[in-house]
């Protein structure tokens, strides 16, 4: 096989140079181009040696990339000028054969939701690559990231009496004030023996400088019935968006340390108690963010992925949201050069 020679476009903070590295593919990166500064100086601090352009890519003169004689591009671009129909029908012009997939990290065994579109494009002299098929589900998605539960068997429960159902069958589930779907499918995400735990992404507990992740009291006041809880043994998480740690409903879980209060005790009687009885209780689940470095374990990046010290925790989840998934990503790039 050629050696690749990659220009990495919207370069983000590295996700897809650690996809290409993590296929083992021969490959060298020729240049990556951003111009988030903040994303890259990540960039630059992980991978010193690569060409890193801080411009548009509508500034660059063709000349100029055909001067860096690339064979591969791998691109994360803004959806705005990027949209599906305007891109595929250029591909078509060009000579493009591609495929087009949706995937979850859930697919690989990950437990977080990720729902992405992804494109696979080449110029073929033959026939188009071998296709991803129906079903090889360690392909598809997992699920949606919709509001809509998988069709289920079981007959529709009170919540209440559904989880201490499920509490003695020995499901992991956490209680909250949800409908039966939703919980139905955090117990089904749960019960997937498939996808790893999140503890296994977790860092040493003796590491962490634990107060500055707890979630705020303001916080847990406010918004407690919309937190998306999850305890270490589950096997579910929320996609971790740029808004992690500034907003609340849909940026991402938030993990329960104090694994000793159940969370049903607490979340049950919850509009009974004082407000200060109330801040009490839930401040016993010791209710945290996922750290940084958690969050890009999840996402696939080695443990060799660091961050420079001077980049704030606030900015950390920002551009770790505007990221992908490193694993998902290397999984496709295989599925295009090994099955061409």
């Amino acid at each position: 096989m050629e050696s690749l020679r990659v220009l990495e476009l919207y370069s983000g903070i590295g996700g897809m140079h650690y996809a290409l590295k993590n296929t083992g593919i021969s490959g060298h990166v020729v240049a990556a181009i951003d111009i988030n500064t903040t994303a890259n100086e990540v960039y630059r601090h992980n991978f010193p040696e690569t060409p890193l352009w801080n411009r548009t890519i509508e500034g660059i003169s063709l000349d100029e990339f055909n001067k860096l004689h690339f064979n591969m591009i791998l691109m994360s671009p803004p959806c705005q000028p990027f949209t599906r129909q305007y891109f595929v029908e250029m591909l078509r012009k060009c000579g493009y054969t591609y495929q087009e997939v949706m995937l979850s990290p859930t697919s690989i065994g990950i437990p977080n939701s990720r729902l992405r579109y992804f494109l696979m494009a080449k110029i073929s002299r033959d026939t188009m690559f071998s296709k991803i098929k129906e079903s090889d589900t360690s392909m598809l998605p997992a699920e949606t990231e919709s509001s809509e539960a998988p069709s289920l068997s079981r007959p529709q429960q009170p919540v209440s009496s559904m989880i201490r159902q499920e509490e003695k069958e020995g499901y992991c589930v956490l209680y909250k004030l949800e409908t039966a779907n939703d919980a139905l499918k955090k117990i089904n995400q749960n019960n997937d023996s498939s996808v790893k735990q999140i503890q296994d992404f977790l860092e040493p507990q003796g590491n962490l400088e634990m107060e500055q992740y707890l979630v705020p009291s303001k916080i847990l006041m406010r918004y407690a019935l919309i937190l998306d809880i999850v305890q270490p043994n589950c096997r579910r998480s929320i996609c971790f968006t740029k808004g992690y740690g500034r907003y609340v409903e849909g940026t991402g879980s938030v993990l329960q340390s104090c694994l000793e209060t159940e969370i049903e005790t607490v979340f049950k009687n919850l509009d009974q108690f004082s407000q200060e009885e109330k801040l009490q209780q839930l401040q016993g689940l010791k209710l945290r963010y996922f750290t940084p470095r958690e969050v890009a374990n999840i996402m696939g990046f080695p443990e060799s992925f660091s961050f420079p010290e001077e980049i704030s925790i606030k900015q950390r989840y920002k551009i770790l949201g505007n990221s992908l998934n490193v694993l998902v990503v290397s999984t496709l790039l295989r599925q295009l050069i090994f099955n061409c």
